[in-house]
């Protein structure tokens, strides 16, 4: 059996190998993405890509599955087992991959795109990082933003839902919102790492991070974008 104790109840050293351990899992679970998206790419038909852009209804269906298949992602890494956990981990980056498939392809064939994803990774990378220094080094609760995010995600889901079965165009001004969005998510989860997880479930905790990050890198990649187009 594993010893479960929560993360603010443990001793600094047990607190110091969890972060180390969530931290590096985040690390490898972004270089896993990259290794998986480079196959997809290479190997998933341009056909198939292109419909899961154009077909409004076949993006809805995959937008649907993804939120479940998630869902179920997130309980397998929140496991006892360790063999559950990284089984969820590595889903749910499967799952990112497929979903990043179209945006990645659109930039990487368009003037600079190999420039313009390298800069939306760098500044995702970067932001992750300074939001993380900001959630270590001040002591302040930063529960507040927990309903804010809630609220925000129930619109942003809305909104997406309703640009994609109506057609309209969320613009600019959502992707910055977004990125508003994901970056108050990663503060929130940073911030209370130590409260929601156990000492041995950061794999669980590496993909709620993880998830934030990708948020965050899609939404400012769309804002890149339309500077370019």
């Amino acid at each position: 059996m594993m010893t479960d104790v929560l993360v603010a109840h443990s001793t600094e050293v047990e607190k110091a190998n969890f972060y180390k351990k969530t931290y590096l899992h985040v690390a490898l679970s972004i270089l896993a993405f990259i290794g998986v998206e480079t196959i997809l790419l290479k190997t998933v038909p341009v056909e198939i890509i292109a419909m899961m852009f154009q077909g409004r209804l076949t993006w809805l269906l995959i937008i649907g599955v993804f939120w479940l298949a998630s869902i179920l992602a997130s309980k397998w890494s929140l496991s006892q087992s360790k063999t559950t956990q990284y089984l969820g981990l590595g889903f749910y980056i499967l799952l990112e991959a497929v979903i990043f498939m179209p945006l990645l392809y659109i930039a990487a064939n368009m003037a600079g795109g190999a420039n313009v994803i390298f800069q939306a990774a760098t500044l995702t990378i970067a932001m992750f990082a300074g939001i993380s220094g900001v959630a270590f080094a001040s002591k302040r609760d930063f529960s507040f933003l927990r309903n804010i995010i809630v609220i925000g995600g129930f619109i942003s889901i809305g909104l997406i839902v309703g640009g994609m079965a109506f057609g309209f165009n969320l613009g600019l001004w959502f992707s910055v919102g977004m990125v508003i969005l994901a970056s108050a998510t990663i503060l929130y989860q940073t911030s209370k790492l130590k409260d929601s997880y156990g000492t041995n479930q950061y794999v669980g905790a590496a993909l709620q991070l993880f998830a934030s990050i990708m948020l965050l890198f899609w939404y400012i990649l769309n804002i890149l974008m339309s500077r370019r187009s």
